[in-house]
């Protein structure tokens, strides 16, 4: 596309596609292949050196996910980005390059239920480790980073309270610690934050979520800011230093801003395997095409159901960052100024016994273990997603017992109100 700054809504649609070369197919096709000719020998082995950039084997790069890959790092205000397999894939990928065995990472409390059992104890099979603190203490991070300390990882919008990070904020501790910071972009999308104008290094999405907005694939996706000067200190080896499998090639020093893309393909995805499909593919893209528009109804539908909620005498509290009497009511305005996202929780008054007949009792809402589809989502997330973790994980993650996690999709908002009105009578009766 043109250097043109073109509009989001735009980007959304035309970023990274270009009519089909062989057909002049306008929508980018499925390139349902593992693997692809070579022209001549000289060619292959330009390709398996890194010295030309080309389409080798479907593990490690495909014109379909490419397109995909390109569109996510457009959107994000990237240099780069790598498709891969789901968001905890994408979580792993993102730490592989900058963590070796005894190296941690410094993490918020207030993540997904899957994430936390992924740093609690996940990753303790490559021997590394994470330091769990409340990111809106700013100092705690500090005290929490060593000599050892390779990342600093949170959500923007968390997972299941919809807690808004202060990206900027952080983003000054990691670089005062000269760490890069990683932030899980799921909820939000490019369309409500854009990280890395934020100060963040690397973004990671479950692109199973809002991005694909349909609930058919799972898929995940790093990408790169190219701001971080990975050769600034001893830190990150695998980065700065002579990497064997290619002959002692350095990746910083061979590829600039795009060192931590092409790494992430030409060794994340060629040893971890961890590659995202074609048709997969294909699915988000169509998805992206329409992400400012569903976000727009997910908003304003959160919003009115949020409002509606919290002035039900039913309901103790709603923690939707977007209302008036939220704590993080000025963050939203200034740092998310399109709006707040769509997931929050909720507190029933009868606690767990009522919180379990309200999911049960839902008509239109539909009692599932996922968010960002466009059909609005109900659970309970103490039961389900945060089971694994301990009571106190629970409360510093809101995911309490006596809470209820929605994510609200685009149907109309009075049916949704209407379909909470029933549920919550028979709830609380």
């Amino acid at each position: 596309m043109s250097e043109n700054p073109y509009g989001f809504d735009t980007l959304q649609i035309h970023a990274g596609a270009r009519p089909d070369p062989a057909t002049g197919a306008r929508q980018t096709p499925i390139y349902q292949t593992t693997a692809y000719v070579f022209r001549d020998a000289d060619h292959a082995a330009a390709l398996f050196n890194l010295q030309e950039v080309g389409f080798i084997y479907s593990r490690l790069t495909n014109p379909t996910v490419a397109v995909l890959q390109e569109r996510i790092a457009t959107l994000e205000g990237g240099v780069g980005a790598v498709a891969c397999s789901s968001g905890h894939a994408a979580q792993i990928m993102a730490l592989f390059p900058l963590m070796r065995p005894s190296d941690n990472v410094v993490v918020s409390t207030r993540l997904y239920g899957g994430s936390i059992t992924q740093f609690s104890h996940t990753i303790k099979r490559f021997g590394w480790s994470a330091t769990f603190v409340d990111f809106d203490d700013l100092d705690a991070i500090k005290a929490a980073a060593d000599d050892k300390t390779k990342a600093i990882f949170c959500e923007s919008i968390s997972n299941p309270g919809g807690y808004l990070t202060d990206i900027p904020a952080v983003s000054a501790v990691a670089d005062a610690l000269g760490l890069p910071l990683i932030v899980d972009n799921t909820l939000a999308t490019p369309y409500l934050c854009r990280p890395i104008e934020q100060g963040a290094t690397l973004v990671v999405h479950s692109t199973t979520k809002y991005l694909t907005g349909n609930g058919t694939v799972m898929g995940g996706a790093v990408v790169d800011s190219g701001n971080f000067d990975w050769s600034a200190s001893d830190k990150f080896p695998s980065l700065s230093q002579p990497e064997p499998a290619y002959h002692g090639m350095t990746f910083h020093e061979t590829f600039g801003a795009l060192a931590f893309t092409f790494h992430g393909i030409a060794i994340g995805l060629r040893d971890l395997g961890m590659t995202l499909n074609p048709q997969a593919a294909h699915y988000t893209l169509m998805g992206i095409e329409t992400l400012s528009l569903r976000m727009e109804r997910h908003v304003e539908n959160a919003l009115t159901v949020a409002t509606w909620l919290e002035n039900d005498p039913r309901v103790d509290f709603v923690t939707y960052a977007g209302l008036a009497s939220s704590p993080y009511s000025g963050r939203a305005k200034a740092l998310y100024p399109n709006g707040a996202g769509a997931l929050f929780t909720f507190a029933v008054k009868g606690g767990y016994e009522a919180c379990v007949k309200l999911v049960d009792s839902v008509q239109i809402f539909s009692h599932v273990a996922n968010i960002g589809d466009t059909r609005s989502l109900i659970i309970h997330s103490a039961s389900t997603t945060h089971r694994q973790l301990t009571p106190e994980q629970q409360e510093a993650a809101g995911a309490a017992i006596n809470v209820v996690r929605l994510s609200i999709g685009t149907e109309t908002v009075g049916d949704l109100i209407c379909d909470l009105d029933q549920a919550l009578s028979a709830a609380t009766k």
